[in-house]
């Protein structure tokens, strides 16, 4: 088990996929290895089709994190609710000072 803690641990970044050679002792990066780059198309026809499916896909991103951002609202509402309704349900106490325990 000791010596397969001391190896070498290979993580692939999920972002970008960069080769990152992690040391489990040290918890350093003993080595990066950068993402493999993209080679860009060759045909301006390609390049055209794929700027167009980026700007659907960029529509379709921006769509979601308004549907989110309205859903967040009603979600902090019914937090704040059920906390408010705890909080009318118990007792009012006087929290305990330092003076009062002597």
């Amino acid at each position: 088990m000791h010596d397969a803690s001391k190896c070498p641990i290979e993580v692939i970044c999920p972002c970008c996929q960069a080769r990152l050679t992690v040391d489990p002792e040290l918890g350093a990066v003993l080595h990066h290895e950068p993402p493999p780059k993209e080679t860009p198309p060759t045909d301006l026809k390609a390049a055209v089709e794929e700027l167009k499916g980026e700007a659907g896909r960029r529509e379709a991103r921006f769509k979601e994190s308004m549907e989110a951002e309205k859903e967040k609202g009603k979600l902090l509402e019914r937090k704040f609710k059920e906390l408010l309704k705890k909080a009318k349900d118990e007792p009012v106490a006087r929290p305990t000072r330092d003076i009062d325990l002597d």
